[in-house]
């Protein structure tokens, strides 16, 4: 067998390795994707097809291996190890399947470098009571991300550590999903897009791989995209965008060519073909609104999009302070609940802007409310009955005084018993019971836009506590 090759451009100042062997092993070659503390990548290649596998666990706990997943069955075996701590010596070995026949090579080792200068020290806990914190956030995962330049998205674990990460240089993550399918899906824009806008698709996965990359001007993405991102269950791009009309608003102040800046839907394949689209023009006369001349550069302000049970859109607007059901085949407007809206609200539920406005895990409504008349923010939580018109207020957690941010922020369940809200003006993570009683919070160095719990079952293998 020959030596282990290396890669010597930046890599070599911190992996080490030990030994050649293993029955069919060629060369190994180590490397980290992106200069990623988190992850290494070991390339084996082999005298004869097979599959390989490697364990791996840090040096001082041999209790605790991890695995990678197969690979396919042929000579060249690319292999991601995550679940990796930075300042670490680790052991790996390999483990070959040919025939049915297990073959283990000898024992490897490496170290990882330390984290960057650019991320350490960015977050701190507070966590008066670690008993209270639920078992299955501790086991689980916070998602969020930086919109500046460099672009990173985080995941940490409920003690702060960074465990996992992924940046991109020359711009930020604008807004970023975990998906059904174990990967992560992103808006991406350069510092002259503002707040939640950009002009770039990513999906990468939990290894690092690039799966989908958009850019604006490619095929039929042509307008700015901004605030939201998800997957139909089609593995479509389903995100809101930019729509622009010329009109002639002379009859309330305005020119005869006049330009109104609003929102729309589009519905994307992988290749950047539009599937389905959708915009506010197509339901809502510009003219019809009293303050159309205030509000043409940003008229509506959608910020969040979802699926409902039905498969159908929920779609929120900042700035009327309303949540709308769309039709995702006709474009129909259903209903729309809120200020002015078709459904009898409670007076407690009464909401000033929602954001991330989706179905939770018990089929009700949840939104996180920036509360601006009050300057206090909520969490809030309605059962619907579509069919009368009625809604109940069924949760309502008022967040501190210190908590308060007028603009951006989510709240998603934990499980069945606790919420995970964002107080992004604060850069603050907290997590509190149903009642609204604090059990954790996350400070940051940076301003999330939303902060997504991800379940540790989701992640596994590629992300383990």
């Amino acid at each position: 067998m020959k030596c282990i090759s290396l890669n010597f451009l930046f890599f070599l100042s911190w992996i080490f390795l030990t030994g050649c062997g293993g029955s069919g092993i060629e060369t190994i070659s180590l490397s980290a994707p992106g200069r990623n503390t988190l992850k290494v990548k070991i390339d084996v290649k082999t005298t004869h097809p097979n599959s390989l596998r490697i364990s791996y666990w840090a040096k001082n706990d041999s209790l605790h291996k991890y695995i990678t997943p197969n690979s396919p069955v042929g000579t060249e075996h690319p292999l991601v190890l995550t679940n990796l701590r930075p300042s670490s010596q680790y052991l790996y070995q390999i483990i070959s399947t040919d025939g049915g026949v297990e073959t283990r090579s000898k024992v490897y080792d490496f170290k990882t470098s330390g984290y960057p200068v650019w991320i350490q020290d960015f977050f701190r806990v507070i966590a008066p009571d670690t008993a209270a914190v639920p078992q299955s956030f501790k086991k689980g995962f916070v998602l969020f991300s930086r919109r500046e330049t460099p672009g990173i998205i985080f995941m940490l674990d409920h003690k702060g550590n960074i465990r996992w990460y992924h940046q991109v240089n020359g711009t930020g993550f604008k807004t970023t999903h975990f998906t059904r399918n174990k990967t992560i899906l992103s808006i991406l824009g350069t510092e002259e897009y503002p707040t939640s806008y950009g002009n770039e698709i990513l999906e990468v996965s939990m290894t690092g791989d690039t799966l989908l990359h958009l850019k604006k001007g490619e095929a039929d993405f042509k307008e700015t995209i901004h605030h939201e991102i998800i997957l139909n269950d089609r593995d479509q791009i389903v995100t809101l965008n930019v729509q622009t009309k010329i009109m002639d608003l002379s009859s309330v102040g305005g020119s005869k060519q006049d330009t109104i800046k609003s929102d729309g839907i589009i519905v994307l394949d992988r290749k950047g073909k539009k599937v389905w689209s959708w915009s506010v023009f197509d339901v809502l006369d510009p003219l019809q609104d009293p303050k159309i001349l205030q509000e043409k550069k940003d008229w509506m302000h959608a910020n969040s999009v979802s699926f409902d049970n039905d498969g159908n859109y929920l779609m929120s607007f900042y700035n009327n302070g309303q949540i709308w059901k769309i039709d995702s085949k006709t474009g129909k407007v259903i209903w729309k609940f809120g200020r002015k809206g078709d459904f009898a609200m409670p007076s407690a539920g009464v909401f000033d802007q929602g954001h991330a406005v989706h179905r939770n895990s018990e089929g009700n409504l949840m939104l996180f409310d920036n509360g601006t008349s009050r300057e206090t923010t909520r969490t809030l939580v309605f059962s619907l009955d579509e069919a009368n018109k009625k809604s109940e207020l069924k949760n309502h957690i008022v967040l501190p005084k210190k908590l308060y941010t007028a603009r951006m922020g989510s709240a998603y369940m934990v499980g069945t018993d606790a919420v995970l809200h964002c107080s992004s003006k604060t850069n603050s993570i907290v997590l509190t019971n149903m009642e609204g009683r604090f059990l954790w919070m996350l400070k940051s160095m940076i301003m999330p836009y939303r902060a997504e719990f991800i379940p540790h079952e989701k992640v596994a293998p590629y992300l383990v506590n």
